[in-house]
């Protein structure tokens, strides 16, 4: 292989003379070739690195994606449960324990675990490690709500022992069987007036149901009312002492008189469609201290409790009312 001979051009002489450049020179100008080599190399690996990502690297990489899923649906699903006991826990102190005359719980002793929501709104922000540390406090929370819900309901339970005459004389029931239930008509709270237009408070709960479908008193007590009454149509009002008060409106028929004393699940009319409604329902009242209740709290003796969470599911979706 031929020596690279190297010239260089002198305006003096105006001419080309031959260069010979010292080993040192030579040296660099070979070590020049290999470190742009070396360079061009590296980045052609580090590309084809960066593009196409080996099969075990694609592996993880899906594997970790599926993780931090399964970590996403866990922490939802803790929330949804820190959200029924917040539930739980709201019904044990605002009627439980009011029901059986029991003191209420301390707000401080609740208030440190109902933080539900937290993280979630930012979760794809966090970390691997956040995340499971977030997942742990929740758990932790939902753990002691449970222990403390625990507790109170073995309170409650060797208070009912005492209050048994009390309990008999507490609206407890849903007013018509499941069966003959046709929807959730509307719930309890604000509604929009079916006539009017306008936005109302309801202050029971409206069942559709078949005109002369059975209706039942929902505890011990002493018939009030029963007659026609301005907007309810035909109405029963049960006093049933312990400041407890049931109305059963719009019926068809009135099976009781004013004066008789009814049992829980005795028959006192029928579904109907008098007075103030659009169309055959039974409007359901429950109310403590002449002050409306949500009637959803007082069933807790004749359905599950997954008949109950439907039957909460409806009444929040109803939207409207019936009269």
């Amino acid at each position: 292989m031929s020596k690279k001979v190297y010239y260089r051009y002198n305006p003096a002489t105006d001419g080309y003379e031959r260069v010979y450049p010292t080993r040192g020179q030579r040296l660099w100008g070979r070590a020049r070739h290999v470190l742009f080599a070396a360079a061009m190399g590296t980045l052609i690996v580090g590309g084809i690195y960066y593009m196409w990502e080996t099969p075990r690297e694609k592996l993880l990489r899906e594997q970790n994606a599926d993780l931090r899923d399964r970590l996403d649906l866990i922490g939802r699903r803790l929330d949804a449960s820190a959200e029924v006991m917040e539930d739980i826990i709201a019904r044990d102190d605002n009627f439980y324990r009011v029901m059986m005359g029991a003191p209420r719980m301390l707000p401080s002793e609740y208030e440190a675990l109902l933080d539900a929501s937290e993280g979630y709104a930012r979760v794809g922000s966090l970390s691997d490690a956040e995340l499971i540390g977030l997942l742990s406090r929740k758990m932790d929370m939902v753990e002691e709500q449970l222990a403390m819900q625990s507790q109170s309901f073995d309170e409650l339970r060797r208070l009912a022992s005492t209050n048994s005459e009390r309990l008999l004389h507490i609206p407890s029931i849903q007013p018509l069987r499941t069966e003959s239930m046709k929807r959730m008509a509307s719930g309890y709270g604000y509604r929009s007036d079916p006539i009017y237009g306008t936005s109302r408070f309801h202050e029971g709960l409206d069942f559709a149901s078949d005109i002369g479908t059975p209706v039942y008193a929902t505890a011990r007590g002493r018939v009030a009312k029963a007659g026609w009454e301005s907007g309810y149509g035909n109405m029963v009002e049960i006093d049933h002492g312990y400041d407890y008060v049931t109305r059963y409106a719009h019926l068809s028929r009135i099976d009781v008189k004013v004066g008789d004393t009814v049992g829980r699940g005795d028959m006192v009319g029928g579904v109907g469609n008098t007075g103030k409604s659009t169309g055959p329902h039974l409007h359901y009242e429950v109310r403590y201290k002449d002050t409306p209740q949500n009637p959803i709290n007082y069933y807790f003796m004749d359905i599950t409790p997954e008949e109950y969470n439907e039957l909460i599911r409806l009444a929040e979706n109803a939207g409207h009312v019936m009269d």
